[in-house]
């Protein structure tokens, strides 16, 4: 489905997969109803069975404001949570915002606008990573360029382009229904997975960096070297299916790590070894180090950073190792490195006799 009027006002639907949020998600659905745009019908919260707070709070939002809807995610993920919320959506427009996210009060207009500028199929914004913790201003940082986070532009791209993927996402209904939603196998990834799907079938992806947020990364080394193993390891399952999605790049930080454990087993066991592990260590944080340099930044983040970008691609790599073991019998079991579990059929199977 292609906008091109913008004077229409396409109904917008909200979709926030969301669990154990607390009551500061009060703060997340505050600035959703806040948006200027005149025709969000709907602002669907799909929660994955919190035992906290979460649904108190949404509880209390709806009493106040109609458009406000409480919906059941037995799957307790996001694509499970995303494909409950695509179904029950009335707007002809979804846009999806997670629950530790803080969206600007014209970040609705400014994605409806896009799409219908651009005519892509996907589009979102830049992700501002903010935080009142020393750590989280250090990850904030070290995650705002290419050494951080390879291509991922929607970090810290200040110019519109066509990608391969955005943060969050704002889609027509029509195109998730088309490619038979979000993969409910993936409980990471699936973002990137949704979008090389959709770019392979021809659609593309638009970022815009005047559509912007402000996300809260984590707070701590070990909940960040939690997130990115994750993500490493999800990666593995993505290249099975789509093993066309592949780049050298990706592959930078498992390597990363296999040189570090054989440097470190040269040095255990021949008289050179400490030589070459000293050297590749040393090469390394200097790389680091340079980066966190020309990164603004405050000087104790700056320090800091080095050991930030440690976590996280040493985590990365040790996920995609991981990976590579935890999901090797797929690709037997799945010749076509395709394996698919998407959440409802697509369109075309459908209409296939």
């Amino acid at each position: 489905m292609r906008f091109t009027d913008p004077s229409t006002n396409p109904t917008v639907s909200v979709i926030l997969p969301v669990r154990r949020e607390g009551r500061e998600f009060a703060a997340t659905l505050t600035r959703v109803l806040d948006q200027d745009y005149p025709a969000l019908v709907e602002v669907l919260v799909v929660d994955g069975m919190s035992d906290d707070e979460t649904r108190e709070v949404v509880a209390r939002f709806a009493a106040g404001d109609p458009r406000v809807k409480l919906l059941d995610n037995p799957g307790r993920i996001v694509p499970t949570a995303m494909n409950v919320g695509i179904r029950a959506a009335s707007g002809s427009v979804i846009v999806r915002v997670d629950g530790h996210t803080r969206i600007r009060p014209d970040y609705v207009s400014r994605c409806v606008a896009a799409l219908v500028a651009s005519g892509a199929d996907c589009v979102g914004g830049r992700m501002d990573a903010v935080s009142d913790s020393f750590i989280g201003r250090a990850v904030a940082a070290a995650t705002s360029g290419p050494f951080g986070v390879g291509n991922s532009h929607f970090h810290y791209s200040e110019t519109p382009r066509f990608t391969e993927t955005v943060y969050l996402g704002t889609w027509p209904k029509e195109t998730l229904v088309c490619a038979g939603g979000f993969d409910e196998e993936m409980v990471r990834d699936q973002d990137d997975e949704l979008n090389y799907r959709l770019r392979k079938a021809g659609g593309t992806v638009w970022l815009d960096p005047s559509i912007r947020s402000e996300y809260t990364p984590r707070g701590s080394l070990l909940k960040l070297w939690s997130q990115y193993r994750q993500y490493g390891l999800w990666k593995v399952r993505v290249f099975q299916k789509h093993p066309s999605m592949m780049r050298a790049r990706h592959f930078a930080p498992s390597l990363l790590v296999v040189a570090a454990l054989v440097s470190v087993a040269l040095a255990l066991t021949v008289p050179w070894g400490l030589w070459v592990l000293v050297a590749g260590a040393a090469t390394y944080l200097t790389a680091a180090a340079i980066a966190a340099l020309r990164t603004p930044a405050g000087s104790g983040e700056r320090l800091a950073m080095p050991l930030v970008f440690a976590t996280i691609h040493g985590a990365y790599g040790v996920g995609f190792l991981t990976g590579l073991v935890r999901f090797f019998p797929r690709w037997f079991k799945d010749p076509s490195g395709r394996g698919r579990s998407h959440g409802f059929a697509s369109e075309l199977e459908r209409k296939r006799p």
